[in-house]
């Protein structure tokens, strides 16, 4: 049996994401999400930042739009690095967190609004792509 048919059997192989090293040494320096995203808008990190700044001042619309913006991003940047809508998207591997955090923003703030079907896809969408990142993304706002 051939190791191709064994690796497809076990499902698709993560997908990590590159670090995004320019955004993390502004964010360690102390600059603000708001003042960086204009030079590095397709970061999700970012975005999510932004989204979880928006939520804890109680903006939950511009939470949702942020967070959304951070998904589209994430996903354009998942499937520039093979991606192909299904497989895990490690929450240990620290450059996919930005995505994490936008999707699990995503549901919370589509919660929120009340929108019908998106918080519950959303769930099983982060729960897919890693069981752990939604316990992990909750220790952190601790």
């Amino acid at each position: 049996m051939s190791d191709e048919f064994r690796k497809n059997l076990m499902g698709p192989e993560p997908t990590l994401l590159p670090a995004e090293t320019e955004v993390y040494a502004a964010l360690d320096a102390g600059q603000e999400a708001l003042d960086l995203v204009e030079s590095h808008p397709t970061s999700s990190l970012l975005w999510a930042v932004l989204a979880e700044e928006a939520w804890k001042e109680g903006r939950t619309i511009d939470s949702y739009a942020y967070s959304r913006v951070g998904y589209h991003r994430g996903l354009d940047s998942l499937r520039r690095n093979g991606w192909r809508g299904v497989g895990p998207i490690p929450w240990e591997h620290e450059p996919n967190r930005g995505f994490l955090r936008a999707l699990y923003s995503l549901g919370r703030a589509s919660a929120a609004i009340v929108e019908a079907a998106e918080p519950e896809r959303i769930e099983k969408f982060l729960h897919d792509s890693d069981p752990t990142a939604k316990a992990a993304i909750e220790a952190e706002k601790r």
